[in-house]
Formats: C-alpha cells, structure tokens, sequence
C-alpha cells in the first residue's frame, strides 16, 4: 500500500543506490520507511526474507518502540524512501487510522512468517 500521498506536503526522501543499505540489522533505529521508487530486499544476516517493492514499509518496529533494528535493507537498484519519524507516525495515525492498522498487519504478517520459519527449524 502506498500512503505517499499522506506525507507528499513535506516528504523527507532517502536515496539508495543498487547495493546500498537503508539500514543494517542490529543498528538503534528510530524512523520508519515507505519504498516509493525502485525495489529492495529484507535481510536476517545474509538471507533474503523477503522483497520489497513501491509501497512496502519498512522499519516499522522503530516508531513503535526504538531499538536495535531487526533485520538490514538493501536497495535491489536505485530507490526512494519516504522517511517517517516518531511525529510525523503520530499524526499520519491520528489522521488516518486505516494507515495504523496498515502497519499493524504488516508487523503481524511478518511475525507469523518468522513463526513458521522458527517450527520448521
């Protein structure tokens, strides 16, 4: 889902070229991310665990509670992110509940994949 136009006023834009991390596992993070151009991947050390294309957020645990990040971003070729801090969430679910629960069944949809990764193990 692509909530681009609720921070299109006053984007704060991430640039990343092809082979470049948004972010690795394990560093403190703060703000989350919304791919608005190109694809990337998810990675838990060096296992892709998921793609990511236009519309995918990412990083979303860091507004929720601050921490080391659980896993590492890498732009597949040259992407956009869409920077949202602690605030800017704030408001986006205070004016937009449906983008709340966006974010909500992303965490639970990634939770559960990890779950049944975990059992077959």
């Amino acid at each position: 889902m692509l909530f681009y136009h609720l921070f299109s006023q006053d984007p704060r834009i991430v640039k990343r070229h092809a082979g470049e991390f948004l972010f690795h596992e394990g560093e403190v993070g703060q703000n989350m991310y919304v791919l608005t151009q190109g694809k990337a991947e998810i990675l838990l050390g060096d296992d892709v665990v998921e793609d990511a294309e236009v519309g995918a957020i990412l990083g979303e645990m860091a507004v929720i509670e601050p921490g080391p990040r659980s896993a590492s971003v890498r732009a597949l070729g040259d992407c956009e992110f869409v920077e949202i801090d602690q605030k800017r969430f704030d408001f986006l679910v205070s004016q937009t509940p449906y983008f709340a629960t966006s974010v909500m069944r992303i965490m639970v949809t990634r939770l559960r994949k990890t779950n049944a990764s975990l059992k077959a193990h």
